[in-house]
């Protein structure tokens, strides 16, 4: 295993919430480094087990060599058509996930995910997915561009970013970070020109590689393969992805509409574990600051 390819943000209450049973079977849908499967794996039996998903193929160097872990290439939208073939349907005790990206993405160069280093305007979290960033920013209509940048990045100045963007490329096509930097640090902030930036590029990320939708299509599928009892943790790091699993955990919807029986009582597929979101204490931050944005929210399946 790699030390630096990533470190779990809430790592103990996490495992904590799922509340894990040595004879349990589990998916980490977020493989990633491996830290939460490490320790998921720790509290099982010879029975237990656990099956890992991360569609980046960087992931399979941290392989778990044990007869309770399987690893599975690919994204975790499709952990209902593998567990149908692992004939888990209904029978996964728990699911933790943790959106957020890894230090080996940010921190490698090459893979375009952040606006620390020049390099190419990938960002696919799949290196074989055919749209990247780049073909994002130079193809998309002002407009779609502009919507992508507001709702996913939640800048207020979105349009003008994106009229900004839609200028440039019609003599230069932009296929750098640095290219893309130049244009978006004037309408930053002096005072928060990271935070603005970071926001850029978390937009671009998510609508490279379809995080949300994947998202919604895991939150589905997970009602379907826990067993009744089954828990499921989810880490989330901005309101976006945060409000989509508040909601479904909530409401069994994603857009927050309430249901109420003939008596007025909620009608919800889940029971809040933790009523209050979990976020990371000061130790934690200081050891780790990317956890400071980490949003823990577990849920239990009626």
């Amino acid at each position: 295993m790699c030390p630096t390819y990533h470190i779990p943000a809430l790592l103990t209450p996490t495992i904590q919430g799922l509340n894990i049973k040595p004879d349990g079977h589990y998916i980490d849908v977020t493989f990633g480094g491996g830290g939460h499967s490490r320790a998921i794996v720790e509290h099982l039996d010879s029975k237990g087990h656990l099956y890992g998903f991360d569609q980046d193929i960087d992931a399979e160097q941290n392989i778990i060599q044990d007869d309770r872990f399987t690893f599975i290439h690919s994204n975790f939208r499709f952990i209902k058509n593998f567990m149908t073939l692992y004939n888990e349907v209904g029978k996964i005790d728990g699911i933790v996930a943790d959106l957020g990206v890894s230090f080996h993405h940010f921190d490698t160069q090459e893979r375009g995910f952040s606006f620390r280093f020049d390099g190419e305007l990938d960002m696919r979290m799949n290196r074989s997915a055919k749209l990247t960033a780049a073909d994002i920013i130079n193809n998309y209509q002002e407009e779609r561009l502009a919507n992508i940048l507001h709702l996913y990045g939640e800048l207020n100045n979105s349009r003008q970013i994106a009229h900004r963007i839609a200028i440039v490329r019609q003599s230069k096509e932009i296929t750098h970070i640095a290219q893309l930097n130049e244009i978006i640090t004037p309408f930053c902030g002096k005072d928060k020109e990271k935070k603005d930036l970071a926001r850029v590029y978390q937009a671009l990320r998510i609508e490279t590689n379809d995080e949300l939708g994947a998202l919604r299509k895991m939150l589905t599928s997970a009602l379907e393969i826990l067993k009744t009892g089954g828990r499921i943790a989810v880490l989330t790091y901005h309101s976006v992805e945060d409000r989509i699993v508040k909601n479904f955990f909530r409401y069994g919807n994603f857009e927050g509409q309430a249901e109420k029986d003939f008596y007025g009582n909620l009608i919800s597929p889940f029971e809040q574990v933790n009523n209050k979101v979990i976020v990371a204490d000061a130790d934690e931050v200081a050891a780790n600051p990317r956890a400071r944005s980490a949003k823990l929210r577990v849920a239990q399946k009626k």
